[in-house]
């Protein structure tokens, strides 16, 4: 199983989490958060804002299901169809073990 993590801009965030569960993926854990890319923030007239809202989506899938999740949240996270700077990052690491805290219950990476 991996967990992925997905940085996207907030006014794409309903589209990326509509779209997730009509494909299947209704577990995902939503944060808002600030940050800063390669482009160091924004400038707007005199002002530069250095931490840009965003919002984090984390949700776990099968190994087999990463590539499609990826491919979703590109689609509906993108601007325009070419993309472009500040529409997020997505990053996936492995997931040993969870743990459903109402039962207790353990499932393993090797599972997934």
């Amino acid at each position: 199983m991996i967990l992925i993590r997905a940085i996207v801009r907030p006014e794409k965030t309903d589209a990326v989490m509509a779209r997730l569960m009509a494909e299947g993926f209704p577990a995902v854990t939503r944060l808002n958060v600030t940050g800063r890319g390669k482009q160091r923030g924004i400038k707007i007239g005199e002002v530069t804002y250095d931490e840009v809202p965003k919002e984090l989506l984390m949700l776990v899938v099968k190994d087999k299901d990463r590539d499609f999740v990826v491919k979703t949240i590109i689609e509906e996270a993108r601007t325009g169809e070419k993309g472009a700077f500040g529409d997020g990052k997505i990053f996936i690491s492995p997931v040993d073990e969870m743990y459903t805290v109402s039962s207790g219950v353990k499932e393993t990476g090797a599972e997934g």
